[in-house]
């Protein structure tokens, strides 16, 4: 697995993939790009609930209550990459809290546990992480277990209070056969979806949320996404429909396009 890994980064890498900067004057977006871009992520769902089929059309769904991340290692990761990845998760959290105003830690319950595992340690370590987080099952964590091999990483978000709409757990699985910097790219990816953009868009640039890989981190436009989904004037369960009049308005506000 650890081969096949490093084999697909170089491939992606000398295609021109897996791009660390951000965008640039190769990728504009205008505020009614980043609109269409966000109701195609933030209301469809990529998958089923098996990472399998796509997915459907999904009412808006993002946090309500402040988020404690904590991460669990497999007992075959090594002391070297358990610190690396440690920073680096830390660092993207802190980086995720000041782009949606929402809080963002790694202290107190955890309610949202980030698995880096191998195939050999995977389902022990899902099974601690079920273990921490109230509304969690491991019977809710078999398909991260039963991973296909082409899936890098994977993450899934549950409404366990009154409202589904109302995230309040989450479990990101990363395979840590990954090497570096695809492993760097799958933090930023599924932290940034289990935070409520649940869906990937081929017409999303510069943007990590396409299946493309052209970008392997967290791009700006991908910011103003978020800072989207945050937005108060954006209520948990609204529909696309419902949503448009306010995402067209704030998209133009964080472009600095016209109102």
């Amino acid at each position: 697995m650890r081969k096949y890994l490093a084999e697909v980064q170089t491939a992606q890498k000398v295609q021109g993939l897996l791009r660390e900067d951000g965008g640039g004057p190769d990728t504009p977006f205008t505020s009614d790009v980043l609109a269409r871009n966000f109701e195609q992520i933030a209301f469809f769902n990529e998958y089923d609930g098996n990472f399998a089929g796509r997915g459907g059309a999904s009412p808006l769904r993002r946090w309500q209550v402040p988020i404690h991340m904590e991460i669990i290692f497999g007992d075959s990761v090594p002391p070297s990459q358990r610190q690396t990845d440690s920073r680096d998760i830390r660092a993207y959290a802190d980086r995720l809290k000041r782009v949606t105003g929402h809080p963002i830690d790694l202290h107190g319950r955890p309610n949202f546990m980030v698995v880096v595992a191998s195939e050999d340690d995977r389902a022990e370590t899902l099974a601690q992480a079920a273990a921490r987080v109230p509304g969690i099952s491991r019977a809710s964590l078999r398909a991260f277990a039963e991973m296909r091999s082409d899936t890098y990483c994977a993450v899934a978000a549950y409404a366990s209070g009154g409202d589904p709409n109302v995230y309040t757990a989450a479990v990101a699985v990363i395979r840590t056969e990954n090497p570096d910097l695809l492993r760097l790219s799958c933090i930023h990816e599924e932290l940034a979806q289990g935070l409520g953009l649940a869906n990937d868009s081929p017409a999303a640039r510069p943007s990590i949320f396409n299946d493309d890989d052209e970008f392997a981190l967290l791009t700006r436009h991908d910011e103003l996404l978020l800072k989207m989904l945050y937005d108060p004037r954006l209520r948990p369960g609204m529909s696309a429909i419902e949503a448009a009049p306010f995402t067209r308005v704030i998209a133009r506000e964080l472009t600095g396009g016209p109102v």
